[in-house]
């Protein structure tokens, strides 16, 4: 081994690197421990990054990339420990008599919401493809945020930090406007009842079909159920197909957007989202790109922060 890559070799497992490693992983992990206590996920989380950050150069440049996703998720997951009924009223029947006006739909002698036809009208094939399309709402945008970093270091930073933004003004809703999902009056009618815990609702047929329980583990670890307004899972692949067509990845988009409508509609056909829900989390997605796009590209400031975080993982 010649001199220089000694040199690389011993400044990438400098003290420097391995310390801040440890007061990281430490750091977040005794914080958990304090905010929603332990879980094995934090350890799995830890151990992720830590092996990206000192496999290669490449790899410890994409972990310190994502992690804007990483903060994503421990704001997350940190909401357990402040759930949002706390601070203000839930809405529950004044949410769903809203539906009902603008969206019901007339079944015989009785208005019903979407998600209560739906209920009365499920096939097994509709089952079986919403499910797998609400399967795609977290893996399609880390995966296309993964193309991003490879292909292009600037879009990457646009997608992800617009996918931070919207999540945050997502989360400051849920705590201005607590709000029921469909299947919560399903199953418990108008009465408020804290610290319920999350549910599979119409996503369960998906489980029972395929004798899984890919949705019962996912739901389980629910941060807080009274978090329906706005949707976001309505506003993550609406970022996906935005960039999409603002970096032209051709017919991909046709796939984007595909998954996109499918998402929406099994949001509200599997009672998880009222359509209004849906509509607010398609605001959101837009309140965020347009507010990241004015401040990354029309101010000084924006275009020095994308800049230095280009720099800091080429």
């Amino acid at each position: 081994m010649d001199d220089s890559a000694h040199n690389g070799s011993h400044n990438f497992y400098s003290l420097k690197n391995v310390l801040f490693s440890l007061i990281v992983s430490a750091g977040y992990l005794l914080l958990s421990m304090i905010v929603v206590g332990f879980k094995a996920d934090q350890l799995m989380l830890m151990a992720l990054f830590n092996a990206f950050y000192f496999i290669s150069s490449k790899t410890r440049k994409f972990i310190l990339a994502f992690s804007v996703f990483i903060v994503y998720w421990i704001i997350f997951d940190y909401m357990k420990a402040f759930p949002n009924y706390r601070y203000h009223d839930v809405h529950i029947e004044s949410l769903y008599n809203d539906e009902k006006n603008v969206f019901g739909i007339r079944s015989g002698s009785v208005l019903l919401t979407p998600n209560e036809y739906f209920l009365q009208h499920q096939q097994v094939w509709l089952n079986v493809i919403t499910g797998v399309f609400y399967l795609c709402w977290v893996p399609l945008p880390l995966a296309f945020a993964a193309i991003l970093f490879f292909k292009n270091k600037k879009y990457f930073f646009y997608f992800s930090l617009t996918f931070l933004l919207v999540n945050i003004l997502g989360f400051i809703v849920y705590y201005i406007y607590p709000a029921a999902p469909p299947w919560y009056v399903q199953q418990y009618g108008f009465d408020f009842i804290p610290a319920t815990h999350g549910n599979t609702a119409g996503l369960q047929r998906f489980d029972d079909f395929f004798h899984a329980r890919i949705f019962a583990g996912i739901y389980s670890k629910s941060s807080n159920v009274f978090a329906a307004m706005p949707s976001l899972h309505a506003s993550y692949p609406l970022l996906v197909l935005f960039y999409g067509l603002k970096y032209k990845f051709g017919y991909w988009n046709y796939l984007f957007f595909t998954i996109m409508i499918g998402i929406w509609f099994a949001a509200v056909y599997n009672s998880h989202h009222y359509v209004l829900d849906v509509l607010a989390g398609i605001a959101c997605g837009f309140t965020g790109l347009i507010v990241f796009l004015l401040f990354a590209e029309k101010t000084s400031l924006g275009k020095k922060i994308i800049d230095k975080m280009i720099r800091g993982t080429s």
